[in-house]
C-alpha cells in the first residue's frame, strides 16, 4: 500500500494530486506536419520544462518525477503515454492534469499534442529519413 501511494505521488509531478486521465485515443492523420521543432519543443518550453527538465535537480523540479524530462525529444518519447494521459486531448478524453498552474495550453494545443504523440513525436530528422 505504501509503495502504491509513493508511486502515485511520484508520478503526479509538480502536484500531490493524481493527474492521470485516460488515453486520448488520438490517431496520426497522414497529413500531419507536426514535428518536435515546429510544435513539440515550443509546447514543452511554454508549459512543461519549468518542472520537467534534465537541467533541474531536487526541489527545483517542483515534484516532477526523475526521468520525466521534456527538454529533448528522446525524453518526451520515453514517457509519451504519460504526457498524453496528463495533458493531451483527443476523441476519447481531454486531460487537464498538467500543467498544475498557468500558463495553460488551449484545447487546440492539447489536441495537437496528442496528434504529435500519436504520430510518434516525430522530429525533422525523422521526417527527412522517409
Amino acid at each position: 500500500m505504501r509503495g502504491a501511494l509513493f508511486l502515485g505521488v511520484l508520478l503526479a509531478g509538480c502536484t500531490s494530486q493524481s493527474v492521470f486521465g485516460p488515453p486520448t485515443q488520438s490517431e496520426c492523420p497522414p497529413e500531419s506536419l507536426l514535428t518536435y521543432e515546429n510544435f513539440g519543443k515550443p509546447f514543452m518550453e511554454e508549459y512543461c520544462t519549468k518542472c520537467h527538465s534534465s537541467e533541474l535537480r531536487g526541489a527545483a523540479r517542483m515534484g516532477a518525477p526523475t526521468f520525466h524530462d521534456f527538454d529533448t525529444v528522446f525524453g518526451i518519447r520515453a514517457v509519451a503515454d504519460h504526457v498524453d494521459e496528463t495533458t493531451g486531448s483527443g476523441p476519447a478524453a481531454t486531460n487537464l492534469g498538467m500543467p498544475p498552474e498557468g500558463p495553460y495550453p488551449v484545447l487546440t494545443e492539447r489536441r495537437q499534442l496528442s496528434e504529435w504523440i500519436a504520430c510518434g513525436a516525430p522530429s525533422v530528422e525523422d521526417t527527412a529519413e522517409h
